[in-house]
């Protein structure tokens, strides 16, 4: 409807010309209760969330459970390899040395094992003093020495070659006749000392 003197009026109540907006003072406002279907959709949102979050927080567990079993079976590994090693580093290390001892007289000829063992001398009026064995000689008087050589060789009548007069400590020493001279492990060393004569 039109006016003539005033241009074109608005019917509604306020006053206010159609197509004006009007703004919402949000203390005084009370919001509008969310329809059913707003409701609905809300809670179907918070649902999923929740289940996405556990999915989430149950993966990060497996993840972690995994870690930790595949962290758990390389230090078992690690620890064994390293068990394993050390066993046989011990047993290289603590094995005995096998050596072979060379009965010689005092002039480094090699003779009879049967010279430098303690049994055979004092049945022979000889002795065993200081890693030698004293037997008397063969006219009688004075004694002749008889010691082994560890390591050396050569036959009977003939000098003997290389090897040593000190007594390895960890090794198994075995006269060529078979008799045990020692008997060496783990770093202890034992056996027949009183069986036969070196240092």
């Amino acid at each position: 409807m039109t006016d003539d003197n005033n241009g074109p009026t608005d019917d509604n109540e306020s006053g206010r010309p159609r197509g004006s907006m009007r703004f919402q003072d949000a203390e005084s406002t009370t919001p509008r209760q969310p329809s059913l279907a707003e409701q609905r959709a809300r809670r179907q949102a918070e649902e999923q969330e929740r289940q996405r979050r556990a999915e989430e927080a149950e993966a990060a567990d497996r993840a972690a459970r995994k870690a930790e079993s595949r962290r758990k079976l390389l230090i078992g590994s690690g620890v064994t390899v390293g068990l394993v090693g050390f066993i046989a580093g011990f047993y290289v290390v603590a094995a005995p040395e096998e050596v072979t001892a060379v009965c010689v007289d005092e002039n480094g000829t090699v003779v009879d094992d049967d010279y430098c063992d303690d049994d055979y001398a004092s049945s022979h009026g000889g002795y065993h003093s200081g890693g030698i064995v004293f037997l008397p000689s063969p006219g009688g008087g004075d004694y002749r020495q008889y010691r082994y050589n560890y390591g050396g060789s050569g036959s009977v009548g003939s000098k003997v070659q290389g090897g040593s007069f000190t007594r390895p400590s960890n090794a198994e020493i075995n006269t060529r006749s078979g008799s045990t001279v020692q008997r060496g492990g783990f770093g202890i060393s034992g056996g027949s000392f009183g069986k036969g004569g070196g240092s």
